[in-house]
């Protein structure tokens, strides 16, 4: 009970400090680029996916009568190199393992150029270390061919087993091959194509799409820029492919301050984490907070006769019900606090993050909480 005492009395204090850092100082906004604070509609990565066949493993592949569709693989993949494999033949394979592989295809990648894949045991294997990937087609959504992927599996990990004792370091039936994927078809695009580019913001913002708006036309001119809503802004670009780059490259630099993000509370209910960010104000409100406990021991009795008296022993049980409860208290918290306020004054009537979640759930409910709350 001590150290759970020193722990909340730790956290309170952490969290103070963290919030006065905070609000102790009016700093005024800071400009971000417009890099940081939106993307531009069209230029993005696509996943990839293929189904493929590790071979070389000592003897950590997949079991074969429970994965059938490994030897599947294996006889039609000898099939089209030419050996017939006798119908009804059992193979016993232990170093093969059927595998997923997936990366993902960056915006205007061309014909030529490699990445990193990932390969993930489909069957029961053991291991993938020391494994090599057989050439694999990587399809799109659309099930066209973007890439080719083979090499030899990088596993960051180790494990061993003998006499049913089993020791392993991180994850074996994982592995990645770093440039393991030729791309073989690029992804059409036609950024700027009409003489337009549009910047969605990474968060829906009025405010902020405003703000956008107004410094890439005090740089570039009235009308280069229009908010169509609170996320997409649509920017005129010089019709020339190289001067359209040059562009791009100049309105991402942009300087803007963003908009003041709307109060929000973020709650874990598995961890207990709670993050509220600055704009989070209260009304008027009291907060009371006790603590009920109730513990319960058990403890075995042996009953013994009196000599002589023919009785027998009987083993029964003790219980003892404490029931303590801490004194209430009832704090009042008035509106318009900031969040120091909030966190100092849970903090003050011994609330942890445990209590946090009920209390704030509370305060919402009861329109004391001008935020939005949010349970993850």
């Amino acid at each position: 009970m001590v150290k759970n005492n020193s722990l909340n009395k730790l956290f309170s204090r952490l969290v103070t400090v963290f919030v006065l850092a905070l609000s102790g100082l009016t700093m005024p906004a800071a400009a971000d680029r417009i890099k940081d604070l939106a993307s531009i509609q069209g230029v993005r990565s696509n996943q990839l996916i293929g189904y493929g066949l590790v071979v070389g493993l000592d003897g950590s592949g997949d079991q074969t009568t429970q994965t059938p569709f490994t030897v599947q693989s294996v006889i039609s993949m000898l099939t089209e190199m030419g050996v017939n494999v006798p119908q009804g033949a059992t193979m016993q394979l232990k170093n093969v393992a059927a595998v997923m592989v997936t990366t993902s295809l960056p915006a205007f990648a061309q014909p030529g150029q490699t990445i990193d894949v990932t390969v993930s045991s489909l069957g029961n294997a053991k291991s993938l270390r020391g494994g090599t990937l057989l050439m694999t087609p990587l399809k799109g959504a659309d099930n066209q061919v973007y890439a080719m992927s083979q090499g030899n599996i990088l596993v960051g990990g180790a494990g061993a087993a003998a006499s049913g004792s089993k020791v392993q370091v991180n994850h074996l039936s994982v592995g990645r091959i770093p440039a393991g994927a030729t791309v073989e078809r690029p992804v059409a695009s036609d950024l700027g194509a009409d003489g337009h580019i549009q910047l969605e913001l990474n968060q829906t913002d009025f405010s902020t799409a405003r703000r956008v708006v107004e410094a890439i036309n005090k740089q570039y001119g009235p009308g280069t820029a229009q908010a169509k809503n609170g996320r997409v802004i649509s920017v005129k670009t010089p019709m020339g492919s190289d001067d359209r780059v040059m562009f791009i490259a100049a309105v991402e630099s942009l300087n803007v301050s963003p908009a003041q993000s709307a109060a929000k509370v973020i709650i874990n209910a598995r961890t207990g984490s709670v993050v509220m960010n600055q704009p989070v104000m209260l009304e008027n409100c009291a907060v009371s907070h006790g603590n009920l406990s109730v513990v319960i021991n058990t403890e075995p009795v042996i009953s013994q006769p009196a000599p002589f008296s023919k009785g027998q022993t009987v083993a029964t049980t003790s219980s003892q019900i404490e029931i303590s409860q801490s004194p209430g208290q009832v704090m009042l918290l008035k509106g318009g606090a900031s969040l120091s306020d909030v966190v100092k004054a849970l903090n003050s009537i011994g609330a942890t993050p445990q209590d946090l979640l009920a209390i704030l759930q509370a305060m919402k409910a009861a329109g004391a909480l001008r935020a939005d709350l949010e349970i993850i």
